[in-house]
């Protein structure tokens, strides 16, 4: 697959999350390997706007599609979004969910919303979105399986997953359900979907954390540094296109995740 493949033939990328961070980056490389890009965004109009606006300008195809996960999780509301995407770009062939709630918390401290604002988005939203593209796939295409004719959906996990510390308490909880969910998934909505995991390590800085901190945090593995976002949407290509690949995780994080750590590792290595 290539940018350079018929306008017509473009298979659709739905990126949840996908007007800043890596879900920028995701977008912007799905959009040079040939994909027509389905931008999902909840708050982030204008920016979703701009990476629209720069993917056309670089030759490709793309759609910005406003939706509020939290408030609308419904059946009927999934494939309303679903349908106005095929509507626009075609039947989504690759969803990325990559969209993520990340607010610290601690297991002495958490409470009921904290709890149900990371399950609704962290793991209700990609479970429900990929139950929609399987309905819309299933029944878009009659010959699925073995070969290239299936549908793809790639969760954003966490290396910390692999090696648990007690911060951001409902964030790892919510995260450890999704990849238990993608191996359910990989069993139960086969052959239509292929269903993978891909676990980042510490990419881009945290919230209000200096560049100095995060140069430093971005050390700590044992290739000397973590993922990069370019090599996080490399990952996603090629998981994309990996038609023997199912209800696995692949770690693309320097090892991050074979050193322990009893804090998130935003605080260091502690």
């Amino acid at each position: 697959m290539s940018a350079t493949q018929s306008a017509a033939h473009a298979p659709t990328a739905l990126v949840t999350g996908a007007a800043r961070r890596l879900g920028r980056a995701i977008s912007l490389a799905l959009a040079k390997d040939g994909y027509r890009l389905a931008l999902h965004y909840n708050q982030s109009h204008e920016e979703a706007q701009d990476l629209a606006r720069q993917i056309r300008e670089q030759g490709g195809q793309a759609d910005c599609f406003g939706f509020n996960f939290q408030a609308e999780l419904g059946h009927e509301a999934l494939d309303l979004l679903l349908g106005d995407i095929n509507t626009r770009l075609g039947p989504v062939k690759l969803l990325v969910n990559n969209a993520s709630l990340f607010e610290f918390d601690l297991a002495n401290s958490t409470n009921y919303e904290l709890l149900l604002g990371h399950a609704q988005a962290n793991l209700f939203a990609p479970v429900l979105l990929a139950q929609a593209v399987h309905r819309q796939w299933s029944a878009a295409e009659a010959d699925k399986g073995f070969d290239d004719n299936h549908a793809v959906i790639i969760n954003i996990l966490d290396q910390k997953l692999a090696n648990p510390n007690p911060d951001f308490f409902s964030y790892t909880l919510s995260k450890a359900g999704l990849l238990e969910a993608t191996r359910l998934m990989a069993k139960s909505l086969a052959p239509a979907c292929r269903v993978v995991g891909l676990a980042p390590g510490f990419t881009l800085p945290a919230a209000g954390q200096s560049q100095q901190a995060f140069d430093e945090a971005h050390k700590i593995s044992p290739l000397g540094a973590s993922s990069r976002p370019e090599e996080i949407a490399e990952a996603v290509c090629w998981l994309a296109k990996a038609r023997a690949v199912t209800g696995s995780t692949l770690f693309v994080d320097g090892g991050q995740h074979l050193i322990a750590s009893n804090r998130d590792l935003q605080f260091g290595l502690l």
